[in-house]
């Protein structure tokens, strides 16, 4: 999962983005409102963390665009006001959660993992054949065995597995992992498929990650 954090204090962005990077969360920092909701406009995110009072455009601004856009991505706020007026303005104008500064870092998390839930905590963990990816744990398994796997490992498995028989190319793994602006050459994703390929086989998964030439890769059953 990818996410875009707007939020204008530096050392506070750059701490959590730390804690997203722990939590096996992919994620890009602006500083100012204009460029959050450039970043949100090309749909590379899955979730939004704003804080209120940004320069160029405060995050109700952008929150009320991309609503106004038809853009539902889950939203976080963050803001340092703590009056109810200022929670129901956010709240009214579609924001999905809303949490006041200073906050616990267990509650920020708590509520990414609240908006982007898509039903109920069945979904944390996503299976395709004999092979489980726990979204709790970071594990993928199977009657074999077990593996805790690395960040970036975790969020390609994860787009795999919850689009089985999809081709996924490789510059869509690059702009949902490693962001529109990452240094990275693309062939960074095929060492990441070589590393998930040697775990599979390693579980005895009766699944494996298909290359189709010029097209991706997808999930599919073994023949």
């Amino acid at each position: 999962m990818r996410i875009l954090l707007a939020e204008d204090e530096r050392s506070l962005a750059r701490a959590l983005l730390k804690i997203f990077e722990k939590n096996h969360y992919s994620a890009d920092a602006v500083y100012n409102g204009e460029d959050a909701l450039a970043y949100l406009e090309t749909g590379s995110y899955d979730v939004a963390v704003l804080d209120v009072m940004m320069p160029k455009r405060d995050g109700i601004s952008v929150l009320k665009a991309l609503r106004a856009a038809g853009n539902g991505i889950p939203v976080l706020m963050l803001t340092a006001k703590a009056e109810i007026d200022d929670r129901v303005l956010g709240l009214d104008s579609g924001a999905n959660y809303y949490l006041t500064k200073p906050f616990d870092t267990k509650e920020l998390l708590a509520g990414i993992r609240a908006i982007t839930r898509s039903h109920n905590a069945a979904d944390s963990k996503l299976t395709v054949g004999n092979i489980t990816l726990d979204r709790a744990t970071f594990e993928l398994s199977s009657p074999a065995g077990s593996f805790r796997l690395a960040n970036k490992e975790f969020q390609m498995m994860e787009m795999l597995m919850s689009n089985p028989h999809h081709r996924l190319s490789a510059e869509r793994f690059m702009d949902k992992i490693w962001g529109p602006d990452s240094d990275a050459e693309i062939n960074v994703v095929w060492v990441y498929i070589s590393y998930l390929r040697k775990k599979l086989t390693a579980l005895r998964a009766d699944i494996q990650i298909k290359a189709s030439r010029n097209a991706g890769y997808s999930l599919e059953e073994l023949t």
